[in-house]
């Protein structure tokens, strides 16, 4: 009888201990779920967060140069379409605050050079050619002096003044356009010393005698319509070779956008990798 009774008892409380387990046990395995909890939510490591807004910032950038690339293509077109206009006369007297919107329009120019005054501007190269540009103050007949590039010289006719002066009176046909902005590895200019780097219309017309002689700040680049045997010809003759009329302005948004919408589909491929493989290794872990 007594050992009937040890019997139930030892059934009653394995069924309880069945039922109800031990809070020992219950502790243990709520610490283990909250650790599975911590690593499963630990997806979003720092090094992902920042790895998912390199994509963004990207695209975002390749958009603007798109933009970008649209804005320089129609000022390119808008250039084009001006320097296919009929030539003009300037005026007797530039209006200055105007030039910006005849940029690249074909001018005529009358009147003889002050060779006294003539720029160097250099060193240029041209076709594998070292060289400068040859700038000489044209006095108008009937209006104030402005400035004229007169084109390309070699090196050799540059520094032995082995190119032609016309005397008398002259008939130039070139395009205005306006100063360089000088980057920060170009050197500044030495006026005294003759020493030109860069193209400052301004600094240009004070050293061809600035408003005492009506001088003014305005810049017409003289235009080449020849062809490669006369460019050659030219150039053996220390003849200015002219500017070619063409829009030369840089355009790079174009290789610009290809780069950053390729930085974007690469690093969202190296994103999609990383976070798929941390999903994997989380998964893996004990439940």
């Amino acid at each position: 009888m007594f050992s009937l009774l040890r019997s139930c008892n030892s059934i009653r409380q394995r069924i309880t201990l069945r039922n109800f387990p031990h809070p020992r046990f219950q502790h243990t395995q709520n610490n283990a779920g909250a650790s599975y909890s911590a690593k499963r939510h630990s997806l979003l490591s720092p090094t992902l967060v920042v790895l998912g807004l390199i994509p963004v910032l990207t695209f975002a950038l390749g958009t603007w140069q798109v933009q970008r690339l649209k804005w320089k293509v129609d000022l390119i077109d808008k250039l084009s379409e001006k320097l296919q206009r009929e030539p003009i006369l300037l005026p007797g007297r530039v209006n200055l605050l105007a030039i910006p919107d005849f940029v690249y329009r074909r001018v005529i120019l009358r009147g003889t050079w002050d060779h006294t005054h003539s720029i160097l501007l250099g060193p240029r190269v041209l076709d594998s050619t070292n060289g400068f540009h040859l700038i000489t103050p044209l006095v108008r007949t009937n209006g104030s002096t402005i400035l004229v590039d007169r084109g390309f010289v070699s090196e050799h006719a540059a520094t032995r003044r082995k190119y032609p002066n016309p005397e008398g009176e002259v008939e130039v046909h070139g395009m205005l356009r306006e100063s360089q902005a000088r980057n920060s590895f170009t050197p500044d200019n030495d006026p005294e010393n003759g020493i030109w780097y860069w193209v400052d219309v301004a600094a240009m017309a004070d050293y061809a005698g600035g408003e005492l002689l009506n001088v003014q700040p305005v810049l017409v680049e003289e235009i080449f319509d020849g062809h490669a045997g006369d460019a050659t010809m030219r150039l053996s003759n220390g003849i200015p070779i002219g500017k070619v009329p063409v829009v030369d302005m840089r355009n790079a948004h174009a290789s610009y956008v290809a780069t950053w919408y390729s930085l974007s589909a690469l690093t969202t491929a190296m994103f999609v990798r990383l976070l798929l493989r941390q999903r994997r290794t989380s998964a893996r872990l004990p439940r």
